[in-house]
Formats: structure tokens, sequence, C-alpha cells
């Protein structure tokens, strides 16, 4: 690891995080190539935007949950190869109900170049201070479907508007959005713009 990456929760106290590919609670149903901790490592320019999102939603009774953050290259060739695995119907429900393993990639949900490897992209989302429970969102991560879109319709509308919270925040502190996923932010001043990183996470 090189001296620009960091574990995010050695920078940024009170950050909290459960990084999903590290365990068998993800899309694959199963810990991925790359992911040898739980752990979330980010750039040092990450951690500084996260800093000033951790200090807003403080402001407004919520933290910051991390999922994922760095992604190692092998991790999403390791992607690539379970798509093109037999289906085994194990997290089809719960993950991508309504379309085809491959098809993840040709909707956006996953790519074969990810922006997370480059290190400055999180999967986070936000949960209440005052009782440590995870905000309602209307949709879990991972989520490779049409509701997890920003402007979904049918969602409730408590649940729209605290997508509209994550979002406020990330963005008035150097994120931008991606439209296909609510949980998703990447810093629009990356260090590493063009690079894509493949250490471990250890």
């Amino acid at each position: 690891m090189s001296d620009d990456f960091v574990f995010v929760d050695e920078l940024v106290p009170g950050i909290r995080w459960d990084a999903k590919y590290a365990t068998w609670d993800n899309f694959t149903g199963k810990p991925v190539d790359g992911y040898l901790a739980n752990r979330v490592i980010g750039t040092r320019a990450l951690c500084g935007a996260l800093e000033r999102a951790r200090d807003r939603a403080t402001s407004h009774g919520f933290g910051l949950l991390l999922w994922d953050g760095y992604r190692p290259q092998r991790a999403v060739d390791d992607f690539l190869r379970w798509s093109r695995a037999p289906e085994d119907g194990r997290t089809k429900l719960r993950h991508y109900p309504n379309i085809d393993r491959p098809e993840m990639f040709e909707f956006g949900y996953v790519a074969a170049k990810s922006g997370h490897s480059r290190g400055s992209t999180v999967d986070m989302t936000l949960f209440q201070l005052a009782t440590g429970e995870l905000v309602a969102m209307g949709g879990d991560h991972d989520l490779m479907d049409s509701v997890s879109h920003h402007g979904a319709e049918g969602i409730p509308e408590a649940e729209a508007r605290n997508r509209q919270h994550l979002r406020s925040i990330m963005e008035a502190c150097g994120f931008s959005s991606y439209p296909a996923e609510w949980w998703h932010y990447t810093l629009r001043n990356e260090p590493h713009p063009d690079t894509y990183f493949d250490f471990p996470i250890t």
C-alpha cells in the first residue's frame, strides 16, 4: 500500500464500516479476491472529504457507514469470472432479481474497470447517531435494479428524502453521485483519475 492510501477509520474517527466484499454477505455470496481483511482503504484526499462529510452528517443527526472504498483490480476480475459462472440462485433474489448476471455489466452496476480501484470512490449509507440504526433508503446495498436509481419511482417519501440527505451531504463535500446507485460516490477531484490499483486489502 502506497503512502497515499490509508485505512479510512484511522483518519476519520467516528466513521463505521462493514466491508461487504470481505464477507459472505455480498452479491457473489463469498469473500472476494483481494479482500483479506474487513477494513476500508482510500486515498488521503478521500479521507479529508469524508471527514467533512462526517461533520456535516453529524449536524443533521447522522453518522456515515462505509460498505466499500478502494477495490483491488483482482476483485473486479473476480466479479467478471463470477458473472460467467452458471446461475445458482443463492443471491439473485436479494441482489439482482430482474436481470441475469452478465447484465450487471451491461446496465452499469458493475464495471470491468471500476472507479473504486482508483481509491477515491465509496459505497455508503447513513445511520442514526441516536440509535445506531441504519437509515431506511428504500433498498439495500448492491440491489442491482431500477429501484436503486436516484429519482426511482415508487420509493416511499421518507426513504426518498433520506437518499436526498445523503446525496446533499456528499455533493456538498466534493463528491459526485452515480445515477444508478444511491450508495455510490466518487471524489470529484480524485488524485489518481487514470490509475487502477491492485494491491490486496490486508
